[in-house]
């Protein structure tokens, strides 16, 4: 009696995700990335700066998100098969949880090394401090610039901007502190710009940990209103009643509903199952910008079948 139908997709799960578009802007930002990492390691062992070396370490952290990133986009664009019917889009979504969890660790490192700095006072050399922090600056802008269109629409790439963004940050508050030190000698600075630098990470992380759960936990897509959805299906014509509405991301860009609708029998005689469906699928692609919908059509009744079912 039901009927189900895949609007934009055929009946198989689709392919591609948003990342797979800018893979290779995430190379040319990996390459950029572990070249700086290491120009500053070197940096911060030669000028004895907490700071810079706290820098290093999170472009450490990018480096190994963006090949996670990387990785995960080649998992996700293999195709769907008997087992995982969705493919490995999830995947993007696990290495976007994982690049938090990496996140959240400097951020901690940073932090409690830079404690440690203040009862241990450090001589820091201001000036070759400040020459490779501008590398580090330079380097991170070019790389921003590369994934600021992707972050927008995957949380993949937007893990890997926000690690960028924070380390181009942090290699702003190393200036900052450089300069303060070769100016006036007040060594200070070099741990409070590495406690400003671990300051920076968490809350962002924070937030893209939130909107990667609400993924995981198959929250609704952001910006779905499901109370606004069922008003839309019940508004069509011949809607009787929608139950086991469903709506859910299975990665970035790629947003699902499902739902039973029961449709009363003089509008399935009169329009037929296909036209029902289109009005379906046209009015919550419409609206709502979710295009993988499946829908099983019901007469009156069928909803307390299935329940004696279940029991």
């Amino acid at each position: 009696m039901g009927a189900g139908h895949d609007h934009g997709h055929g009946h198989g799960a689709a392919t591609g995700t948003a990342a797979a578009a800018h893979r290779g802007r995430l190379r040319i930002a990996l390459a950029i990335t572990v070249t700086v990492m290491v120009v500053e390691i070197v940096g911060g062992l030669v000028a004895d700066s907490l700071a810079l070396i706290a820098d290093a370490a999170h472009m450490a952290t990018d480096a190994l998100g963006l090949a996670m990133a990387l990785l995960a986009i080649h998992f996700a664009n293999r195709p769907a098969g008997e087992q995982r019917t969705f493919g490995y889009a999830r995947a993007e979504i696990l290495a976007a949880l994982a690049n938090c969890l990496l996140l959240l660790g400097v951020g901690g490192y940073v932090l409690v090394e830079a404690v440690q700095r203040f009862m241990e006072p450090a001589e820091t050399a201001g000036g070759t401090t400040i020459v490779y922090a501008l590398i580090g600056l330079v380097a991170n802008m070019i790389s921003l610039s590369l994934l600021v269109k992707g972050q927008r629409e995957s949380l993949n790439v937007r893990g890997a901007f926000l690690e960028v963004a924070a380390d181009a940050l942090g290699s702003v508050a190393v200036l900052v502190s450089a300069t303060v030190i070769l100016t006036t000698g007040w060594q200070a600075a070099d741990p409070i710009a590495s406690l400003v630098i671990g300051l920076m990470i968490v809350p962002r992380t924070v937030k893209l940990l939130r909107e990667t759960l609400d993924v995981l936990l198959e929250s609704a897509p952001k910006g779905v209103d499901m109370a606004q959805v069922r008003e839309h299906i019940l508004a069509l014509p011949g809607v009787e009643d929608v139950h086991d509405l469903h709506a859910w991301t299975i990665t970035s860009g790629m947003p699902v509903l499902s739902a039973h609708v029961v449709v009363s029998s003089d509008a399935l005689g009169t329009l037929g199952n296909e036209k029902m469906l289109h009005a379906l699928q046209d009015c919550l692609g419409g609206h709502f910008d979710v295009e993988h919908c499946t829908f099983q059509l019901e007469p009156g009744g069928h909803a307390e079948h299935e329940a004696r079912l279940c029991h």
